[in-house]
């Protein structure tokens, strides 16, 4: 019997309509033999909160260039305890101000990602989160 493989959800919250480093991202994941939904552009938090509790997700990567990272991720957060999906694991990728960043982690962030992040370390980071 295999391993159940990891279950991530990309999003991209917000009217940020950039979605590239998303879709690398998602690519890398889904390579290294992860299961990928990658949910598009301009995602409320609801319906990010909903796709992760319909996929039975153990992560959601957030993809955010648009400065929103401390409405939407406080959000989103909140609907996953709502939802009983204090489990699932949010990683953040995009333009986070460094000052930013331990409050993303206070809130229940595990990992933040700048740009340059090597798909590799996002990648070992996942897979260490989920155990």
């Amino acid at each position: 019997m295999s391993e159940r493989k990891i279950r991530v959800i990309v999003a991209k919250p917000g009217l940020d309509g950039h979605d590239r480093g998303a879709k690398v991202v998602a690519r890398a994941l889904r390579d290294a033999g992860m299961e990928v939904i990658y949910t598009g552009l301009r995602q409320t938090p609801e319906m990010i909160a909903e796709a992760a509790l319909q996929e039975d997700a153990d992560v959601i990567g957030l993809s955010i260039l648009s400065g929103a990272h401390m409405a939407l991720t406080p959000r989103i957060l909140e609907l996953l305890r709502a939802n009983g999906q204090e489990h699932v694991k949010v990683f953040i990728g995009g333009i986070i101000p460094d000052e930013d960043v331990p409050r993303l982690m206070e809130m229940g962030v595990t990992g933040v990602y700048g740009p340059g992040t090597l798909t590799d370390t996002i990648i070992g980071d996942i897979r260490k989160a989920v155990v």
